[in-house]
């Protein structure tokens, strides 16, 4: 089983839809009645439109994962979207800007919709063990996945120092640290 679609409560369709075209997300064809937006990188869609749910317009709180949370917030702001200022979790609550050590699901921002259905923008680049299976690593977008060969260069680099020389198999130590990395699983040395 896979989640396809959440149903988004809206109270005027033609604002909701211009809205989210405005992010960039894709609209998709559907059947009569029903709009439907994918996310970029997103194999889950949100609907909404005339008698799709009972639920009240603005009801909604949706995730948004992101691997660089300034590059989200700052693209959403150029498209002029109001998002919250970054804040990270600290052991007393929510702290004002990003994690100071980018730590993985701390760094948070959020935005609203028209009708206040709200949308959290998290940044996770090392997800928890076995949230993703390594046969379904991927990455939404070339920005993703330059940011994850980034991390793997410098953790190479690092792994070149304790070998002492260069590894020439840096091929295979990237792929396997990039999937490690998505998977949660114990990073190579």
């Amino acid at each position: 089983m896979k989640l396809e679609v959440v149903v988004l409560p809206v109270s005027d369709v033609d604002r909701a839809k211009e809205f989210y075209g405005r992010l960039g997300w894709r609209l998709d064809q559907t059947p009569p009645g029903v709009i439907q937006f994918t996310p970029p990188g997103s194999q889950c869609s949100v609907h909404f439109g005339p008698d799709l749910t009972s639920a009240a317009p603005g009801s909604a709180k949706e995730y948004l994962i992101v691997s660089d949370l300034e590059a989200a917030r700052n693209a959403l702001v150029a498209v002029g979207v109001e998002v919250s200022d970054p804040h990270h979790l600290g052991p007393e609550g929510p702290v004002s800007g990003l994690d100071p050590e980018r730590r993985s699901y701390y760094s948070r921002a959020s935005f609203s919709d028209p009708d206040g259905n709200t949308w959290l923008l998290q940044e996770i680049t090392t997800r928890l063990p076995g949230r993703v299976e390594a046969a379904a690593t991927s990455f939404s977008s070339a920005r993703d996945l330059a940011s994850a060969l980034q991390r793997a260069a410098a953790a190479h680099g690092e792994h070149e120092k304790r070998i002492g020389q260069a590894d020439p198999n840096w091929p295979d130590w990237y792929a396997e640290y990039m999937v490690k990395e998505q998977t949660g699983a114990d990073l190579p040395t």
